[in-house]
Parts: structure tokens; C-alpha cells; sequence
């Protein structure tokens, strides 16, 4: 699988690393899930792409050497650091800086997607399922007793969904753009709603390996303070059309 390099300008926004995800809309939201994916609603989402799979160490590694920033903290700890495993304990703070300096290398507007766009991309154009693949539950996954026993995997090691995502719902929680307010949907815009303007928790998305669970629904919801550095939690990029 080739994945873009950053120090490369992207000369066309479908280069191989980057998922066109067509606009439209689709049903965002649970009606039995948790209380926080309520009410279910329809939401338009512009046409962005999104990086096919989740930032990795050999990626990040590209970005610290190119930058002044420290590595994070569990950058050298033998069960996180193979070069194809997602980089982990990354703060919010910390993927948004990366997506600044990807703009800059790239000459693209890079960032973290909205909560929206990450579930329009995770269900994979499938209206009404629980899963990227449809409504079997995670155990019914090939192997999926024996993976994750002490972190996450290499990327793209499962086929990706009907948009061409890896990983997407599992190996890593994923940071968003989104300030978290767990009623939000009760308010939110049908076109490209973008979290509310302030809040305390930053809003993530997708499963992860150190859950009894490890993967999760596509309207999920999670969120943590934008300082942590946890083990299971990764990110990745967004890119305009434009």
C-alpha cells in the first residue's frame, strides 16, 4: 500500500493514502443507541477527502523530524512503536499540529474531520447498519479473539470499508474537530455541523484496542479532555476538495 509522503506536494487529491468521500446526505445518529446519538437525523456533508488510514509512527516521525516538537510519550515503548502502527498518545493539540504542518508540506488545507464527516466516512455510504460491513457484531470478525492483545495493529491489516477506509471503528480512537456536547444533536445544523463553538472535552470517534469491545459502532460517540495522551488514541487527516 503506498501512502503519500508529506514532504511531497500532492499534485492530485486523489493520490494513493487519500479517500475521496462523496457529499450527501445520510442518517447520522443512533435511535437505540446511547443517549448522546439522539435524535437520529439526516445531515448534508460536502465532498472532502480523508486520509485512507490512520496517521502512523513512520508518518509522525516525518513531522518530528521536521519540526521542534517532542515526541509523544510513548513514542519509544516497544508494544507502540513499530513503524506501520498508528501513532498513539497523542494529544488533541498535538494531531492538530501535525495537520498544520501536513498543510504547509503539502500545500493542502489538512485538519482533523468533523464528527460528521468521520461517521458519513465510516458507514461507508451503508444507510441503517451498526458496522462499516453491515450489522454482524465485531466477534463475527476473522480473528478477531486473538488481535490487539497489547496494542494496536499495523494499519491496514483488515479490508477497508465500501469508501475505502482502513481501521475505520477500530485499532484507535480517532480525535475530531469537534468541541463534545453530548446533546448537540438536539441543535445541530442538517449542513456540515461542526460541534458547537466552545466546550471542555474534544470529541473522538471509532474503537480502540484496550476495550472489551474493539470495535465500535459507527455512531459511537466518545470524548476526553484535548490534553490527554492516552495509549488508545490516534487520529486521521482531512483534506479539502478545494
Amino acid at each position: 500500500m503506498a501512502i503519500l509522503s508529506p514532504a511531497k506536494t500532492i499534485e492530485s487529491a486523489t493520490a494513493p493514502g487519500w479517500v475521496l468521500i462523496p457529499s450527501g446526505w445520510f442518517g447520522m445518529g443512533s435511535a437505540a443507541g446511547q443517549e448522546n446519538e439522539r435524535p437520529r437525523h439526516q445531515v448534508w456533508v460536502d465532498a472532502f477527502y480523508l486520509g485512507e488510514c490512520q496517521v502512523t509512527n513512520r508518518e509522525y516521525a516525518i513531522f518530528l523530524d521536521q519540526s521542534v516538537f517532542p515526541p509523544p510519550p510513548l513514542w519509544q515503548h516497544p508494544n507502540f512503536r513499530h513503524p506501520d502502527q498508528p501513532v498513539v498518545a497523542v494529544s488533541w493539540f498535538d494531531a492538530v499540529l501535525y495537520c498544520d504542518w501536513l498543510s504547509h508540506a503539502t500545500g493542502r488545507k489538512c485538519r482533523l474531520p468533523t464528527e460528521a464527516e468521520w461517521e458519513r466516512a465510516a458507514r461507508g455510504g451503508l444507510e441503517d447498519k451498526r458496522f462499516p460491513w453491515g450489522d454482524d457484531p465485531p466477534e463475527s470478525r476473522p480473528s478477531y479473539r486473538s488481535r490487539w492483545e497489547s496494542g494496536p495493529e499495523p494499519v491496514a491489516q483488515s479490508p477497508p470499508n465500501a469508501f475505502g477506509l482502513y481501521d475505520i471503528c477500530e485499532n484507535v480512537h480517532e480525535w475530531c474537530s469537534d468541541w463534545y456536547q453530548a446533546d448537540y444533536y438536539a441543535i445541530s445544523p442538517e449542513r456540515n455541523p461542526r460541534g458547537p463553538e466552545r466546550g471542555v472535552r474534544r470529541s473522538s470517534r471509532g474503537g480502540a484496542w484496550r476495550h472489551h469491545i474493539k470495535i465500535a459502532r459507527c455512531a459511537a460517540r466518545s470524548s476526553i479532555l484535548p490534553e490527554f495522551h492516552y495509549a488508545d488514541y490516534g487520529f486521521r487527516v482531512a483534506c479539502a476538495c478545494d
